[in-house]
């Protein structure tokens, strides 16, 4: 049996993790051998008595080849570093993974790439910005990589599908365990149009640890991260240190320093990450990697006055601004201004209805404001 499925078996194995498998590789036992191997033998490469009983009991080559029968009959097919069309970017990081499993196509993953990530709950500026800077990097023939999570992830992957770059998407359970759920159409139209990939085996759910492991594939497919909207403990910050020990690019949107949304990606900045403006800002750090990029990008000026509505922003009051970049973390009830402001009722009601004439905010149904 060749290598390639030989660790394809061992990571199908609940409980095998990446050292472990590095562990049974680097002791000569990624062999056929392995398949009459006692407990004892197991255990004395370091693996625990556990672990070694489960691998005596069932890794051989039924197992192996009936658990691969279920992925290809799943629509998933799978590369592996044995593989030559494994990405290259991905060997040069610290723990690439032992096996991908992936639908769609495979070519993107050999394609120049820039990891796009932020909040799973973006403002308005936020999800503004993702798109655009999504949209324009496709259409320059970067693939955009992210995560499937809600948010940003979401935006961006389907903004950088109307472009030839497409997107790749990072999951961090099975190929048939999506999440989050709502996330299930979206997948699916990424494993036709771009590239769905996983590193943990079908029926593998979602579980907190397991997302940090998940960014460092998106850091190590990609030449750059970039954060466009995140907080100080957002997970996005996990993939922008991930890119940073891999040596690759960081790069971050700046936003109001009075959003919370913001402050992630203002303290990159601080630390030495890339502040960005628009898609020009990236495309040129990597000119040498694309064949053609479009005119309007090449001389496009800086999207954020106009995505963060800045120069619009020097016509408001000093009040109206503070309730506008609350409204920036939105949408919120007449309840939840109340509550955030700590105005009475009239004057904030008189604040929004300032806002609203001025064509900055617009309400909701339900007494529900947003910005425009």
């Amino acid at each position: 049996m060749e290598e390639r499925k030989l660790i394809f078996g061992l990571n199908e194995v609940e409980g095998i993790g990446w050292k472990s498998i590095d562990k049974i590789r680097k002791a000569g036992f990624l062999t056929e051998k392995a398949f009459s191997y006692t407990p004892e033998d197991w255990e004395s490469i370091g693996l625990t008595n556990k672990m070694s009983n489960r691998l005596a009991s069932i890794y051989d080559a039924e197992w192996i080849n009936k658990r691969y029968s279920l992925m290809k009959e799943s629509g998933a097919a799978m590369v592996t570093p044995f593989d030559g069309n494994y990405p290259e970017l991905l060997k040069e990081t610290a723990q690439p993974p032992w096996v991908l499993y992936y639908r769609g196509r495979l070519e993107l993953i050999s394609r120049p790439a820039i990891a796009m990530v932020g909040t799973r709950v973006p403002t308005a500026y936020g999800r503004k910005v993702g798109e655009i800077l999504a949209e324009e990097l496709s259409a320059a023939g970067l693939t955009v990589v992210s995560g499937l999570a809600r948010g940003i992830d979401s935006v961006c992957h389907e903004a950088a599908l109307r472009g030839r770059g497409g997107t790749i998407a990072v999951m961090a359970t099975g190929m048939d365990r999506v999440y989050p759920p709502e996330n299930r159409e979206l997948e699916r139209l990424i494993g036709r149009e771009g590239l769905v990939l996983t590193e943990y085996p079908l029926g593998t759910q979602s579980h907190p640890g397991l997302f940090p492991q998940r960014n460092r594939i998106i850091a190590g497919l990609t030449l750059g991260t970039v954060v466009v909207e995140a907080d100080i403990r957002s997970g996005s910050l996990i993939t922008a240190d991930a890119a940073m020990e891999a040596n690759r690019d960081v790069f971050a949107v700046p936003g109001p320093i009075t959003s919370p949304k913001s402050r992630g990606a203002l303290d990159l900045i601080k630390q030495g990450a890339k502040l960005i403006t628009c898609a020009k800002d990236i495309v040129e750090e990597y000119a040498s990697y694309l064949d053609k990029i479009p005119a309007e990008i090449r001389e496009s000026e800086s999207f954020v006055p106009e995505a963060g509505n800045l120069g619009f922003e020097k016509n408001l009051t000093s009040e109206e601004l503070r309730l506008y970049h609350i409204l920036h973390q939105g949408p919120f009830t007449l309840d939840d201004l109340l509550m955030r402001t700590e105005w009475d009722f009239g004057h904030l009601h008189s604040v929004l209805l300032s806002l609203i004439i001025k064509k900055a905010v617009t309400q909701l149904p339900g007494a529900i404001y947003k910005v425009i």
